[in-house]
């Protein structure tokens, strides 16, 4: 069974571009873990096995894909990254994604079922904001489209 990422932490990037990884993310992300650019500004980030799979269905897809498909994965795997924790479970954030999500110092690592998304703390909490706001609005036609 595939472990499902859920919760919010609030990490500290260190001087080094280096996160923490929260504990209750450890055991999925302990063989590796690949990060790279995600939507709205953050970083996705997969488990090895996972991005595989993703992986695996970009290539399927990518012959009907139109430019503007093409051009987003190449930005996606352009950026990704693969790492392996430290003992202290630490993974470096680099430069280039740091920029892209304009992650500091206070992170938002965030589950969202089968990857983890890094945000900056401040971006997250407006982002956050603006989404709950609408929440209960889209609760109906969301959980129809999926049921």
């Amino acid at each position: 069974m595939v472990p499902v990422l859920l919760g919010t932490f609030a990490p500290k990037l260190d001087d080094k571009g280096r996160v923490i990884l929260p504990a209750k993310f450890r055991d999925e992300f302990s063989g590796g873990l690949v990060m790279t650019r995600g939507s709205d500004g953050c970083v996705f980030v997969y488990s090895e096995r996972e991005f595989e799979k993703l992986h695996a269905r970009m290539e399927e897809q990518a012959p009907k894909l139109d430019e503007k498909g093409r051009a987003y994965i190449r930005m996606f795997l352009s950026a990704a990254t693969q790492e392996i924790p430290d003992k202290q479970f630490r993974v470096t954030i680099p430069p280039v994604l740091r920029k892209y999500a304009g992650l500091e110092r206070d992170l938002a690592f965030i589950g969202t079922g089968s990857r983890a998304e890094i945000w900056d703390a401040a971006k997250w909490e407006a982002y956050s904001a603006q989404a709950e706001a609408g929440f209960s609005e889209a609760d109906a036609e969301v959980i129809r489209a999926l049921f």
